[in-house]
Order: C-alpha cells, then sequence, then structure tokens
C-alpha cells in the first residue's frame, strides 16, 4: 500500500483544550486509522506546564507523570511544547552559551521552559478531520517529511478559536508499532534537532 504525508498546517491562534475522560490504547497496523495513533485530548487530560517553570521541576513533572512531553499553557491557551529531549538534550547548552540568555548569571538551574520550548507558532499541526481520513502509515510519512517528533492537531469547534485536539508521537507511534526504523527514530529526529538549530522564520 503507498502511504502519502498527511497536510501540515502552522496555527498561531491555538487557545482551548479540549475536555477529557479515560484512555484505551489498542495496537496499532500501518493500515490502522490514524485516529487510534492520536492521544485524544476529549479521553485524556494532557499534563501542562507554564512557561516560568524551571527546566529541572518540568523534568520531574514529567517523571512523575510518566510522560516525555508537556504543553505549556499560559492564560489558559498554549504556547508551545517541551519535550524530555528538549531539557536532557543540547537545548539548554545552547541556550545559555547563546545570546538569548537574559537570567542574572545564566546558570543550567536558571533556564525556564519557555527558553528552550517550541513555541506554537513553530509547531506543525494537523486537522483532525485529515486525521480522520488517514492512516497509520500516512502518519509515518508525515513524520518523515517534516522531521518531527510530536505533532499536534487541531479543530475548531466553532467560534474564533482553534481547539487543540490532540497529540501523536513518534516514539508512541513505534513502539505500539513495534518498530523503530532507523529513518524516522523519535531519538535520532530529536538529537539532530538538537545539533542543528533550526533556521529563522
Amino acid at each position: 500500500m503507498l502511504f502519502r504525508p498527511v497536510a501540515v498546517h502552522v496555527d498561531d491562534t491555538l487557545a482551548t483544550l479540549a475536555k477529557c475522560a479515560v484512555r484505551e490504547e489498542t495496537p496499532l497496523t500501518g493500515e490502522a486509522a490514524a485516529l487510534t495513533a492520536m492521544v485524544d485530548f476529549r479521553r485524556v487530560c494532557p499534563v501542562t506546564v507554564e512557561p516560568d517553570q524551571k527546566i529541572d521541576a518540568a523534568l520531574q513533572k514529567m517523571i512523575d507523570a510518566r510522560v516525555r512531553t508537556l504543553l505549556v499553557m499560559a492564560d489558559e491557551g498554549m504556547v508551545g511544547l517541551i519535550t524530555s529531549y528538549d531539557i536532557q538534550g543540547q537545548k539548554p547548552l545552547q541556550f545559555l552559551r547563546g545570546s538569548d540568555c537574559t537570567h542574572p548569571e545564566c546558570r543550567h538551574e536558571d533556564i525556564e521552559v519557555a527558553d528552550i520550548m517550541t513555541p506554537v507558532a513553530a509547531l506543525p499541526t494537523l486537522r483532525l478531520e485529515d486525521v480522520r481520513k488517514a492512516l497509520v502509515g500516512d502518519i509515518l510519512q508525515t513524520f518523515l517529511e517534516t522531521r518531527q517528533t510530536h505533532l499536534l492537531v487541531t479543530e475548531r469547534p466553532g467560534g474564533p478559536h482553534t481547539m487543540v485536539r490532540g497529540l501523536i508521537s513518534l516514539a508512541e507511534v513505534e513502539r505500539r508499532l513495534g518498530v523503530a526504523p532507523a529513518d524516522t527514530s523519535a531519538v535520532k529526529i530529536e538529537l539532530e534537532s538538537s545539533i542543528f538549530a533550526r533556521p529563522a522564520t
């Protein structure tokens, strides 16, 4: 079967989160519906963090919640996303060595989530209506094409604001498929993202 990537969008108007309940996990195959790979925030409450939280505290929150990703929230709106790879990789050192550090002493313990998170405007998102029509194989192709490790899924339930409906993690998809292809490995992509700075937009 020929798989094709799902259309990716950048949306800087993300705001509210869907109300959640309970998650049920099912095995994945490439031909399975893409929705089965999505963490639906109507079923699972996302773990969140504030942008001024210190990164060490954010990492501990991930450990306590047994997650690798936190949604960064400010004034009830999503402003970014941070992963354990962001905190444990090269990003903190790059920040301290760069010109963006405005903390008095620029020590590791001074780094805040906002300093190294990926802002909403830089996060590729999938529209829920596209995910509903896609297969898991299509999602893998999307990860391969975008070189991302996480994809947000959004919808517009009515009104001017976009709702973050869910999240798809490459590492989670690979785990549930029982494979970790070298060309799409989540760890490999995260390491590359840490080593090579993204071009300015």
